[in-house]
């Protein structure tokens, strides 16, 4: 999958779907010559036209004429002050003062399959002919810095794996202002960008326009990728749609500050840049220590978005997820949030189950409110022992009785986080993240641990272990609802304060490796304030994530359409709760709320304290549908068919079988029309040589027809925030 072309000083990485090439120019400099649709021989080598209209631009020490510059060569990790004004990938500042950086090509080693990032989650392959890697030495001879570039191939995903390590070979310190994980150089600015700003309850809005000169920045500088942003960079051609045209994506695994950068130069060259942010980001590098970024995945499709999803898809399900979870069946659950928020004891919650029993849920999942003195959010963040106000016999007994009526027993952490009321700040108030003497702001009444310290990693890690160890928890969902501020460091000193907001991450990430090794039966979902952490990085550790607070059906139809642009349904957690909706105040049918919930993990945040005959009978429906379906639901082929992003009054989607066999498609009514057009909906995926029987009536119609003229939405869906669901099974 790595062709080394020695005469030629080229690298071809390539599978059947995908190539990506890289040239040593005149023997030194680490050049970009494409990345597309596979091809055969890469035979051109280091091609780039001489670009004499950038005379003016300088030329390499020593260069013999004008006909090569850094300012306009495509190029693979582009440094500062060497004659490109573009963008660059790193920056250094050396102990003389001065911050110029002249990377050579130094050396090379191709190896079979995919070796981890140290303290990094990362994609990764069971056996080594799954993937080949490429590992590229680069040098300046004047300061001593290397770097090692890592490009993996995987055999059957149109995805480059990247990442840099920086090494410090001189007798001296030296300070990285800027480390970012990939740079990408394309040769034209014929692209549009989309990218999903957001909010809380307003997560990943899908937003696509055009590529315009000079620097676009995406970016996050709150200590978590965030719900304002995705770390990602979306490119598409003009003419691309969700069935055909070209697109490319970067995303970081990494859950932490990020910046994701497009700049279109004066010859209308494009550089994508993404990585750790550099704002607030400084890291002292001393004699022979190395810094390892974060990994940036590259995937590439000529399919439209809807092919870009299917690569992304099957890599974090089969190379990104971990453990025993990661092909099984997600449980339907209950949560008792929304129906009791604080207010609970143990005889409410074993109705609660029993009520819940009764619809068919397979999992009880207790919220906020179970630990400490907590009895609203202001307390006991930190202390992670049973609340004998509301449980005086503690909890054991409570998730026997779960266990007895036959379901499994989920709870609510909040680990990262510490409440000024609670005995762990009694006892070190010196473990929040804080910047000296200057005052803690508060969110959510709560401060944030200073996870790169070891002893407060190990005093979260003895509490959550000392309790799972003697309460049997079938599932977590680990949530974090503060973003950081007054970031530093009460144990670092003033060169290192710069690295508190990364070195938490690496802290969080440790933890999460030893909780989720010494608990493997544990299914982990993260949750941050909605989907405030909704990124790879986590998803490494956690096999699934809760995709907003908002659960209103109406909005979780376009926040759900825009993360299956990354993420697969079986990773996006989705409830049916009450209406009107707490979030929104909406009243949408059941429904509609029933099929966006089994468009992801499905589960329930309705109120099961009181009794509604026509709302449990639905349920109950709903619940046997998704159990029948689980499968193809939660592991088949995901396809966007009409978004309510573009057509504001109606959304569609479906999912094909692995083999075929059988689909789903759903279909949604947002806004209703008066004598509305005839919807004619063409769907994908399917077998056109086959014929499907659609529900269990006598309509037959070829995978042809379907795919290429299309089935009538008939009869219509005729009301605001209705819906529809066809199931179609191939006939022998």
């Amino acid at each position: 999958m790595i062709i080394w072309n020695e005469r030629e000083h080229t690298f071809h990485l390539c599978n059947d779907k995908i190539s990506y090439v890289i040239a040593i120019a005149h023997e030194r400099y680490l050049t970009h010559c494409y990345w597309g649709k596979r091809i055969a021989t890469w035979q051109q080598g280091y091609d780039y036209p001489a670009l004499d209209r950038s005379s003016f631009s300088p030329t390499p020490a020593q260069w013999p004429d004008r006909t090569f510059s850094l300012d306009t060569a495509p190029q693979e990790y582009p440094g500062h002050g060497a004659g490109d004004y573009r963008e660059p990938a790193f920056e250094i500042r050396y102990t003389d003062g001065h911050q110029v950086s002249n990377l050579y090509y130094l050396s090379h080693r191709i190896i079979d399959g995919k070796p981890p990032l140290a303290g990094l989650p990362a994609t990764w392959v069971e056996q080594e002919t799954d993937a080949q890697t490429l590992i590229i030495t680069l040098a300046d001879p004047l300061t001593q810095l290397q770097v090692e570039l890592r490009y993996s191939v995987f055999d059957g995903h149109a995805v480059i794996a990247r990442s840099a390590r920086l090494i410090n070979q001189a007798a001296q310190p030296l300070r990285l202002l800027r480390a970012l994980s990939c740079c990408v150089d394309l040769p034209d600015a014929r692209w549009q960008q989309i990218q999903f700003p957001g909010a809380w309850a307003r997560e990943r809005q899908w937003h696509r326009q055009a590529l315009n000169p000079g620097i676009q920045l995406l970016d996050s500088k709150r200590g978590a990728s965030s719900t304002h942003q995705q770390p990602f960079i979306g490119l598409v051609r003009p003419e691309t749609t969700e069935m055909q045209g070209e697109a490319c994506a970067l995303h970081l695994v990494y859950s932490g500050n990020f910046t994701a950068r497009s700049e279109v130069d004066a010859f209308s060259q494009t550089r994508l840049l993404l990585g750790i942010n550099p704002h607030g980001f400084g890291w002292q590098l001393a004699p022979g220590e190395s810094f390892q970024t974060p990994e940036a995945i590259l995937a590439w499709s000529d399919e439209g978005l809807n092919g870009l999803s299917g690569t992304l898809h099957a890599l974090y399900r089969d190379n990104l997820v971990r453990g025993q979870h990661r092909h099984q069946p997600r449980p339907i659950l209950a949560n008792n949030w929304e129906s009791t928020y604080f207010d609970f004891n143990e005889d409410k919650l074993l109705t609660f189950a029993a009520n819940a029993k009764a619809l068919g849920v397979e999992l009880l999942m207790l919220d906020d409110g179970w630990f400490g003195e907590r009895n609203d959010d202001t307390s006991s963040l930190g202390d992670w022992f049973v609340n004998r106000a509301k449980f005086p016999h503690g909890l054991r007994p409570l998730i026997d009785n779960v266990h007895a009526m036959g379901m499994q027993f989920g709870l609510w952490f909040e680990p990262e986080m510490i409440s000024r009321r609670s005995e762990l700040f009694r006892q070190h108030p010196d473990w929040t993240i804080s910047a000296g003497g200057q005052p803690l702001s508060e969110g959510r009444n709560q401060y944030i641990l200073d996870l790169g310290r070891r002893e407060v990693r190990d005093n979260i890690l003895a509490q959550m272990s000392a309790f799972l160890e003697n309460h049997p928890v079938d599932y977590i969902k680990w949530d974090m609802n503060r973003n950081m501020s007054e970031v530093g460091s009460n144990a670092a000193g003033p060169a290192h304060q710069q690295e508190t907001a990364h070195r938490y991450m690496l802290g969080l990430y440790a933890l999460l490796e030893t909780l989720t090794h010494r608990f493997p039966h544990i299914l982990f979902e993260c949750c941050s304030g909605g989907g405030g952490r909704f990124d790879p990085g986590m998803l490494y550790y956690m096999a699934q994530a809760w995709v907003s607070d908002n659960t209103d059906a109406a909005s979780r139809v376009h926040i759900q359409y825009s993360t299956s642009l990354l993420y697969p349904p079986v990773m996006q957690c989705a409830h049916v709760s009450e209406v009107p909706n707490h979030q929104m105040g909406r009243s949408t049918s059941m429904a509609m709320r029933g099929a966006v919930a089994m468009s992801g993990n499905y589960g329930l945040m309705l109120d099961l304290m009181r009794s509604d005959a026509g709302r449990d009978a639905a349920v109950k429906q709903q619940i046997a549908f998704y159990k029948q379906h689980r499968q193809l639901l939660q592991f088949g082929r995901f396809w966007r068919l009409v978004s309510p992003w573009e057509n504001p009054d109606f959304a569609a989607w479906m999912f094909v079988a692995p083999d075929q066999s059988e689909a789903l498609v759903m279909a949604f009514s947002l806004v209703s029309l008066a004598t509305a057009p005839l919807k004619l909906l063409r769907l994908a995926g399917l077998d056109p040589h086959a014929r499907y029987q659609i529900d269990d009536s006598e309509k037959i119609a070829g995978g042809d027809e379907l795919l290429y003229r299309g089935m009538w939405v008939d009869p219509p869906i005729s009301r605001d925030y209705t819906s529809r669901i066809w199931h179609l099974t191939r006939l022998a």
